[in-house]
This record gives structure tokens, C-alpha cells and sequence, in this order.
């Protein structure tokens, strides 16, 4: 018997918030990226090991997010965007003004190349019932954010696990 609210428990298993990247993958940012951290790896930097090693020149799977998460502006939009939509829904659907992030794994799948286009989709997997930590008394929530390219093969699977709350109530 679940005690969540019959609108929440319907959007659970449910493909939420899906959208297109702002811009294709480009390897000025893979190397923007590689040397912010001094990754020398000749994976991302030499063609012919690229070519070798995976077919062709791919993006350091640690930034698989980069192509998805929205340009806090953009000219053609009214309202700020938010990365990770589904999280930001449930905190105000349980009036819950505080979260944190507890958890996250990602599974790679296919690489990304320069000139895919990446689109994510979230999913919500679960809510669970009102608990109480130190923080406050909240909800935990997961949520996977699913990464496809343009010929729909999945290139990579985000999960995150959230604890929505407000101090010192009960949270709902």
C-alpha cells in the first residue's frame, strides 16, 4: 500500500522532461575539458590512436551530462533551464525547500563522438515514504536520466538519488 500521492506514483517508470542538447558534441570543449584537468590520454588529443583504439575520436565518457545540460540562458527561451527537471518537480509537488544529492552512478554505453547530438529523458524509478535524518523529515527520490544520440542508441545512463526535505516538520 503506497502512501504517495496517486499524481506522483503515476509519473513513476514514466519517460519525463525529454530534450536536445543545445549543441553537438564538439571537440573544442573535449579539449577544454581535457586540459582543465591535464588529462593527457592520446585518446582524446591523437587521431590516429582514436582511430585505432575506438573507430574514431570519442568524448571522455566523464562528460556525458556536458551535452545535455542547458545554457542557463538562451534567446529563445523565457525561464531560466534546470538540469535534472523531474528532482525540482517533486521538491515543490511536497512543498520540500531544502534537497541534496545522496547518490550517483553512471553507466556507459555507446561513446559519444564529435557531431553526435545528445538528448536526455528522465525517468523517475521511486519516492519513498516520508523519512526523518538529520537533515529533516523528507522524501528520497531516484531518478535516471537516460542519454541517447541522434540514432537513438543509448550512450549512457545517469542515476541519481535525492532527499528532498524541509527542517524540522514532518514533510509530507
Amino acid at each position: 500500500m503506497s502512501d504517495l500521492p496517486p499524481d506522483v506514483e503515476a509519473k513513476i517508470g514514466v519517460i519525463q522532461h525529454e530534450e536536445e542538447g543545445g549543441f553537438p558534441v564538439e571537440r573544442g570543449y573535449i579539449w577544454t575539458s581535457c586540459a582543465s584537468v591535464e588529462n593527457g590520454n592520446p585518446l582524446f588529443w591523437d587521431e590516429a590512436v582514436a582511430s585505432e583504439v575506438t573507430g574514431g575520436p570519442i568524448a571522455p565518457p566523464t562528460m556525458l551530462s556536458v551535452w545535455f545540460r542547458p545554457h542557463h540562458w538562451s534567446p529563445d527561451r523565457t525561464e531560466p533551464a534546470l538540469p535534472l527537471q523531474v528532482h525540482f518537480d517533486l521538491k515543490e509537488r511536497f512543498e520540500l525547500p531544502e534537497a541534496v544529492m545522496t547518490d550517483n552512478t553512471i553507466v556507459f554505453h555507446e561513446p559519444v563522438r564529435p557531431g553526435d547530438r545528445i538528448r536526455s529523458r528522465q525517468v523517475l524509478r521511486s519516492v519513498s515514504e516520508p523519512k526523518t535524518t538529520k537533515l529533516g523529515t523528507g522524501r528520497f527520490w531516484v531518478i535516471d536520466v537516460e542519454y541517447l544520440n541522434q540514432h537513438d542508441e543509448l550512450v549512457g545512463v545517469e542515476s541519481y538519488t535525492g532527499f528532498g526535505y524541509r527542517r524540522g516538520s514532518d514533510g509530507g
